[in-house]
């Protein structure tokens, strides 16, 4: 079976809009760019789409060596924010369980941001020198991460949002679950019995299925909210009470990654 790279995704943002890549740099922490810069509220702790479903309207666009944020709705500037600025000002935030040192992007940043949300917020990039480990019950060689959730990637086949869409009454974007990848050709869930795979010269090894929250129930083009797809996949994809849909992965090598690539499975899961 050729199953094949399909699409590419990054999300700049934690939590804020993705950007589809033709190809996309593999770093020691995951894609290029993606979530390096996050939403922090007074206390220093990281915003999602969560609790402020309003982040869902909030586009991303890199372009010139500047990272920009627009509003799918409001009629207001965009924010422009230099990706190589010499910004210096140091701070900790959290993360779920982390704490990490993050540099913080500027007042202009914050004050767009506080404008566009109605509440008082900071925005923050994660530097090179910042190390975020992966979880150690799920590390091979010491991993790190950016300000994503845990791990570095999520890989989903468009058969299992097939499968998924055929017991839905309104078929669902695979943006509602935000993989950074997505392949085409495969069985429905076949990913769930990967071990180790290798897309141009990276290996990835899948390490845990993702537990969805209620993210996935907020449409990602005017950031209302309802119960599917949750209510659907929690009557057929409950393991010890959470909804899985997706493999989270870590990595070995750096390297350039194309859609079109075929993914070489060398591994399944012995069940």
């Amino acid at each position: 079976m050729n199953r094949k790279l399909s699409e590419i995704n990054i999300y700049p943002v934690k939590s804020l809009g993705g950007i589809y890549l033709s190809e996309a740099e593999v770093t020691d922490r995951g894609l290029k760019y993606d979530r390096r810069w996050m939403i922090v509220d007074n206390e220093e702790k990281f915003i999602t789409q969560r609790t402020n479903p309003e982040l869902a309207l909030l586009k991303t666009k890199i372009s010139h060596n500047k990272l920009i944020l627009s509003h799918k709705t409001k009629d207001i500037s965009p924010l422009v924010v230099p990706i190589n600025s010499k910004i210096t000002e140091t701070t900790i935030v959290n993360v779920w369980d982390d704490l990490v040192t993050a540099l913080l992007v500027g007042k202009y940043a914050d004050e767009w941001l506080s404008d566009v949300l109605g509440s008082k917020c900071k925005m923050v990039f994660m530097p090179e020198e910042t190390e975020r480990f992966v979880d150690n019950t799920y590390a091979s060689q010491n991993e790190i991460v950016s300000f994503a959730d845990a791990f570095p990637f999520l890989i989903i086949g468009q058969s299992s949002l097939d499968d998924l869409n055929s017991r839905l009454k309104e078929k669902l974007p695979m943006n509602r679950f935000r993989p950074n990848l997505v392949f085409s050709e495969g069985k429905p869930f076949e990913e769930d019995n990967w071990e180790k795979f290798k897309i141009g010269d990276v290996t990835f090894e899948a390490v845990k299925p993702c537990s969805r929250c209620v993210t996935t129930t907020i449409d990602q083009e005017n950031a209302s909210k309802n119960d599917e797809p949750l209510k659907t996949l929690s009557s057929y994809r409950m393991v010890n009470n959470k909804v899985m849909f997706g493999m989270n992965l870590v990595h070995e090598g750096t390297g350039i990654i194309h859609v079109g690539d075929e993914i070489e499975v060398l591994e399944e899961k012995q069940n």
